[in-house]
């Protein structure tokens, strides 16, 4: 890597330390809400341009038709487009993207990228709660703006706990990744906690700059407090099933028990997902 590389990820990684995060998102996300026409279709106009996005797939394939940003940015896609895969043993992508990191929690370590790892106890949030998953399997997928941003269920299971939790929020990108330690565990997150036929699966949807909400179907939109929210529910979810929705993207990561499950090989850091493609099979 040239020094002039190395310098410019450093001070980028500097930048989002000086930015103020939450007031910038809370900027972003009033933006985002607004329903007026000449705010709303400047921003999805110039947002579909510049990121090249497929409205073809969409269920309402006319961009300036959605009421707001956030609605265009969440957009359904059309019914078929993406196909739930049908083995009863399959674990499948939540959402469309790329892998960034796959494989197994060492320890209690979850790998982030070279050089950098965090633990499963930070990113849960509670050592209760984060201990079945020790020594399990995690895959973290990465949504880029113009992919599809809901997050659906990689495999059946029942909601048991939503645990908010308040944090910091620097963007999500390899530079970031290989830089900033912890990033995932770090940054606002909202964690799923499933009971399934695997044992404890665990979905947990990472805001990242300039996100202007995470919504889960058992929560709604979350309305960041600055503290811990854990709430209880009985929720049972099929695979595939809407498990929830980014307002501007970020990464989904989800994790299982040890000895449950394998991701299949094919896929590792870098991969293109679709969601409901099986990224593995149950043991």
């Amino acid at each position: 890597m040239s020094l002039t590389s190395n310098l410019k990820k450093q001070l980028f990684i500097r930048a989002q330390n000086l930015v103020p995060q939450q007031q910038l998102s809370r900027v972003v996300g009033k933006l985002a809400a607004s329903e007026n026409p000449l705010v709303k279709n400047v921003v999805i106009q110039a947002f579909k341009a510049q990121y090249g996005i497929d409205m073809s797939i969409a269920q309402q394939t006319d961009a300036l038709k959605y009421k707001s940003f956030n609605d265009f940015f969440t957009r359904a896609l059309k019914q078929g487009v993406r196909e739930i895969d049908a083995d009863t043993n399959s674990i499948v992508s939540p959402a469309d993207g790329a892998i960034s990191q796959l494989g197994q929690v060492k320890e209690g370590d979850v790998f982030q990228a070279k050089g950098q790892s965090f633990s499963v106890e930070k990113l849960i949030g509670d050592p209760q709660l984060a201990a079945p998953f020790k020594n399990g399997q995690f895959a973290t997928v990465y949504l880029s703006p113009r992919d599809y941003h809901r997050v659906h269920m990689p495999f059946a299971g029942t909601l048991t706990e939503t645990l908010y939790i308040p944090g910091e929020l620097f963007s999500v990108n390899q530079t970031t990744a290989e830089n900033v330690p912890g990033l995932f565990a770090r940054n606002e997150r909202m964690v799923c906690l499933f009971d399934t036929e695997l044992g404890r699966m665990a979905v947990v949807l990472v805001g990242a700059m300039i996100v202007a909400g995470i919504e889960t179907v058992a929560t709604g939109k979350v309305k960041p407090s600055g503290r811990l929210e854990l709430n209880h529910h009985d929720l049972k979810l099929e695979k595939g099933d809407e498990l929830g929705r980014f307002y501007l993207g970020s990464t989904a990561i989800v994790l299982f028990e040890q000895d449950k499950m394998n991701w299949d090989a094919q896929f590792k850091a870098n991969s293109v997902v679709v969601m409901g493609e099986a990224l593995g099979h149950t043991l």
